[in-house]
């Protein structure tokens, strides 16, 4: 098995224990439940596009930081003109947690992408429930109906989709009702980074598709590649988080692309 099926199987059997533990009913309970969430699409038009991460460590890199605190760094991010704000909720590959999420969400007034492998409906619900705005959906472990099920369920509760695709074949989980498509320049499967492959997936999309580069944009050169090449957002978080103090590294970088 690649490290996607490994993580899969692990994802399943976390959902099997979190059903036997807490309701749908329950989480439909929750203080963030009703609240009325922010949308992604616009928030990426109205400000630098840059959807910014909040991530301890992953699978390719280990740790990357796991001395700061989520709130410490969200708020900065939003505070330098972030469009959005990425929350990685997987424990075991990625050392996140719900919490993550919980603890800023009173505090940042941008939306906020619970980053996690949504292969179950009860993830939805739980994504509401601790306050996200906007789910990822990965094509590499879904299929299309899958994909078009999950979207439909996901705008039932106002949450905004994200799909990651990273191969030509993937373009066939696109609908549209898809909010944005991400193209991940890592491919899960191998962690290789192809910046042009990319641009060449992106090309493919249908005219008007909200367009997110996501992963490995390494430096300045990468990014305005990248945005010259027509994408419209950036989901970056290890640029930022291999800094002892990723806020003020999101801050520079900031700085040089305004």
């Amino acid at each position: 098995m690649n490290i996607l099926d490994k993580i899969i199987v692990r994802k399943k059997e976390e959902i099997a224990f979190s059903k036997s533990k807490i309701s749908v009913e329950k989480m439909k309970n929750s203080e963030y439940f009703g609240r009325k969430t922010f949308s992604l699409k616009e928030s990426v038009k109205a400000r630098n596009g840059i959807i910014a991460e909040f991530k301890r460590q992953s699978p390719s890199k280990g740790i990357i930081n796991d001395k700061v605190a989520s709130l410490e760094i969200v708020t900065k991010y939003e505070e330098f003109g972030a469009s959005g704000i990425s929350i990685l909720t997987d424990k075991d590959f990625f050392g996140g947690s719900f919490e993550d999420i919980l603890s800023v969400r009173n505090s940042v007034n941008i939306p906020i992408l619970r980053k996690d492998f949504m292969v179950d409906e009860y993830q939805f619900y739980e994504a509401k429930s601790i306050g996200a705005d906007v789910v990822l959906l990965i094509a590499a472990c879904l299929s299309p109906t899958q994909v078009q099920e999950f979207t439909a369920l996901a705008h039932e509760l106002n949450l905004e989709v994200l799909l990651e695709i990273h191969t030509e074949e993937e373009l066939e989980h696109f609908n549209s009702e898809i909010d944005l498509v991400g193209i991940n320049n890592r491919n899960l499967k191998d962690f290789k980074v192809d910046l042009q492959h990319s641009v060449n997936l992106k090309n493919l999309l249908p005219k008007g598709t909200l367009s997110v580069a996501e992963s490995g944009i390494y430096n300045v050169e990468d990014f305005k590649f990248l945005k010259e090449k027509g994408f419209d957002a950036f989901l970056m978080g290890e640029y930022f988080m291999k800094n002892e103090n990723p806020g003020n590294k999101f801050k520079e970088f900031v700085d040089v692309i305004n």
